[in-house]
């Protein structure tokens, strides 16, 4: 891979502190595969916004939980089970601990925080610093100290205690390191008491007493931008106020939460959306939901991008140095891909495939055919994701694979807590066992940041198939996109505005077709477009590789998206 980001071992803060005035808020950061502070697509999203941010020289701090036991390291069992285990990293090694702490109140309990710094460095040497919260601190007791160990771990306690460290405690950190934030970023609505902690220190500046009556949202809304991601309620959090009072105290009156977070129960979306001056979707389809969802609130949209250096395969990098020299800085200059020769693309690709081809030997015994097709899937295994559905009707794909055999690789973590999920990685290792001898297939344990870069340019499809509307963006298919890599998806997300049927993919099945219909459509697409375009024309397909590049690669970076922020959002 080229990735163009390092980490610096800087050991003060001083040298960011005059000019940065944005402060990017997110549960979880992925800044490298070594640092287990990220789950999945969220993260992977907020680092590759904090690299692009380096890149443009924004003037940016971004602030996440340490999250030392990592989120879940999975393994696989002899009966395709998926087993949970933590996954931790060492603070220590990748970032320093700074001197400054604060203290949120929770339960009564005074909780103190510790920020560790890291940085990133982009080529042109520009540094963007991450803070890390970590409660593991000697004053604190030992219940506190594990708040913000595991990512996502423990209950709904547990929730709302890491997304008061994260949010009031986050805010209180950069304030005792001196920063003077004028822009506060919300990635989801996990942090979303930040604008709490604001109201707090708006009315007090404003000299008011505590009458409720009295907060004045405006300035709030002001300093705050929201970006909503999840179009599944259930990926709203949501809390009962007798915790929220029980964790809070009198922090704020529960009347004023009400009055912003809704009156059954505290919702983060809806506080984050009525203390927001600018909201977004992260797609265009993806706002028009959230608009359905949330009606009454203006939702723009700004489509999720990825960073380009970090998810080209050097191969195709060493290719696109020689037509676009600044290709990393200005990938927009990638529209010249298509100026590639057949033989250059097909070379790059043939690498790449091969190289993905090792890793699958390497963990899972099994050798695949590097002239054959592989169709990818990787995806948090969960039930509007569909993971299944590749395995509707097993028959069909022997058939199909008689006349035009191809291969599947599939990868993803099922959450501690979704049983679904486990239920459909195993169904998957019973499918897989079924189709031996006729379709090769593997399903690789513990996908993560470090896999991921090798799955998204070493298959020929990938393959998306959630159930319409559900998908908030997707960026898995971006970077395959990137390294030729051609997408066969459900019309949703970011594939919506990406589409040309035939030039940059395929679609399963037409715009609002029932779902039930997806698993017929895609079977229509392997068998009467994709296996045999792969198999009798491969200059056409060829063509399609640099197409996608050319088209969707040059376009859905996070260098676009982060421009996008800067001028719409943080300078309005």
């Amino acid at each position: 891979m080229a990735n163009s980001i390092g980490e610096s071992h800087a050991t003060t803060i001083d040298p960011f502190i005059a000019d940065t005035r944005i402060a990017y808020f997110s549960m979880e950061i992925a800044l490298r595969p070594e640092i287990h502070t990220y789950s999945g697509g969220l993260g992977i999203l907020a680092g590759d916004t904090a690299r692009s941010s380096a890149d443009l020289e924004l003037p940016m701090v971004f602030v996440t939980l340490a999250s030392r036991e990592g989120y879940l390291r999975q393994e696989i069992d002899g009966k395709g089970r998926q087993v949970d285990h933590p996954d931790p990293w060492n603070p220590e090694k990748h970032a320093v601990p700074l001197p400054a702490m604060a203290a949120v109140q929770i339960e009564g309990r005074r909780v103190w925080i510790r920020p560790w710094l890291y940085v990133l460095t982009c080529p042109t040497e520009h540094r963007i610093p991450v803070i890390l919260l970590d409660t593991d601190v000697a004053g604190n007791e030992a219940r506190d100290r594990s708040i913000t160990a595991r990512l996502y771990g423990g209950d709904q306690v547990h929730r709302l205690m890491q997304e008061i460290v994260l949010g009031i405690g986050g805010e209180r950190v950069l304030q005792a390191l001196g920063f003077r934030i004028s822009t506060f970023h919300l990635n989801e609505g996990h942090a979303a008491l930040l604008t709490v902690s604001l109201l707090r220190q708006h009315r007090r500046a404003s000299g008011y007493p505590g009458s409720a009556k009295l907060y004045d949202p405006d300035p709030v809304r002001d300093q705050c931008v929201f970006t909503t991601h999840t179009p599944v309620e259930a990926g709203h959090d949501q809390f009962e106020y007798a915790l929220s009072e029980r964790l809070l105290g009198d922090f704020i009156e529960t009347e004023t939460l009400k009055l912003f977070a809704g009156t059954e129960r505290l919702n983060m979306t809806r506080l984050a959306l009525n203390l927001s001056g600018y909201v977004n979707g992260v797609a265009r389809r993806h706002a028009e939901t959230t608009s359905r969802m949330f009606p009454g609130y203006r939702i723009r949209a700004v489509t999720n991008g990825v960073h380009v250096p970090t998810w080209t395969h050097l191969a195709f990098a060493e290719l696109f140095q020689g037509i676009a020299p600044n290709w990393g800085h200005e990938p927009e200059i990638l529209a010249r891909a298509d100026q590639l020769s057949d033989a250059e693309i097909w070379a790059a690709h043939t690498r790449a495939k091969g190289e993905l081809l090792q890793v699958v030997n390497d963990r899972t015994g099994v050798s695949l055919d590097r002239d054959l097709p592989i169709i990818g899937f990787a995806r948090r295994m969960t039930g509007y994701k569909r993971p299944e559905l590749l395995f509707s009707d097993l028959d069909r794909l022997r058939t199909m694979a008689e006349d035009k055999p191809f291969q599947i690789i599939l990868a993803g973590k099922a959450h501690p807590q979704d049983g679904g999920g486990k239920t459909a990685i195993e169904q998957i290792h019973r499918h897989l066992a079924q189709l031996a001898g006729s379709v090769a297939g593997v399903f690789l344990p513990n996908y993560d940041f470090a896999l991921a870069r090798h799955l998204i340019c070493g298959v020929d499809v990938w393959l998306n198939t959630p159930v319409p509307p559900l998908e908030a963006s997707g960026t898995s298919g971006m970077k395959a996109a990137l390294n030729g890599v051609l997408n066969l998806s459900v019309l949703d997300g970011w594939w919506v505005e990406a589409w040309i049927e035939g030039v940059t993919g395929w679609a399963i099945g037409a715009d609002g077709d029932q779902p039930d219909r997806h698993a017929d459509a895609l079977y229509e697409q392997l068998e009467n477009k994709i296996l045999p375009l792969y198999a009798r024309n491969r200059p056409q397909w060829i063509w399609m590789m640099k197409e996608s590049i050319s088209k969707v690669g040059s376009q859905f970076t996070s260098q676009r998206m982060m421009r996008r922020y800067a001028s719409e959002a943080y300078l309005r």
